[in-house]
């Protein structure tokens, strides 16, 4: 076993409630390792994990670094401390949502809407076995970015927040996660339903569902592509 010594700052500091960790890994582990260990141990903190830069021996590392018994592995959120969040995986999103609203509230804002995309066991008079999502996960994270900008744009809110499972979902399981602070209630509402529906439209994202009898691929983004003009292919 490899013992390592974790520092948290910020953020991760304040959702675990303790500055300094002892963990036992594997042999061979590496700093992502030890990151999806701490997601296991504390899922409060999962939605910052993606966002996290990692320092070991006052070295920053990338995730594949190989840690060795007694490193002191400094875990370092953003400068900012917080903001917008967005993350596409096929981890459970289930424990996360705490987290995410964490990442979205400051203390100008007096709301935070959060939506929970859940599957459910049928649809148009069918039973639903289960949901199948499939993405495009470089687009889909610049076009979440831009719904974001959108939603500020559009209404007084502070952060913006997205989680989006892919893969396969059994029935109950969360699908979305979206969380929006505002200073007032009505505008996170408003902004949290307007964001919800620009990304199903615009993110490249798509839903398969699956019957007892057969399936079929019922969702995704309508492409916006823009029009040519004159003497343009």
């Amino acid at each position: 076993m490899t013992t390592v010594n974790v520092r948290l700052f910020a953020g991760l500091h304040q959702l675990i409630g303790e500055r300094d960790l002892t963990m036992e890994l594997p042999d061979g582990a590496t700093v992502g390792t030890l990151r999806d260990r701490l997601g296991e141990q504390y899922p409060v903190v999962q939605a910052f994990l993606p966002t996290l830069v990692c320092a070991v021996d006052e070295e920053y590392v990338p995730s594949e670094h190989v840690l060795r018994d007694g490193d002191e592995v400094a875990l370092i959120p953003p400068v900012s401390g917080g903001g917008d969040l967005f993350d596409i995986t096929p981890d459970p999103l289930e424990g996360r949502a705490a987290a995410l609203m964490q990442a979205v509230r400051t203390d100008e804002c007096g709301a935070v809407a959060l939506f929970y995309g859940v599957v459910r066991n049928n649809n148009m008079g069918r039973t639903v076995q289960h949901l199948e999502y499939d993405a495009y996960p470089e687009m889909a994270l610049k076009k979440m970015r831009e719904v974001a900008a959108e939603v500020k744009a559009k209404y007084p809110v502070e952060r913006v927040g997205v989680l989006h499972r892919t893969g396969r979902l059994e029935i109950g399981e969360t699908s979305l996660l979206v969380a929006v602070s505002a200073g007032h209630r009505a505008e996170a509402f408003d902004a949290c339903h307007y964001a919800v529906d620009r990304l199903k439209q615009i993110v490249p994202i798509w839903k398969k569902e699956v019957w007892d009898d057969g399936e079929e691929w019922i969702e995704g983004h309508v492409p916006e592509v823009p029009s040519t003009g004159p003497g343009q292919p």
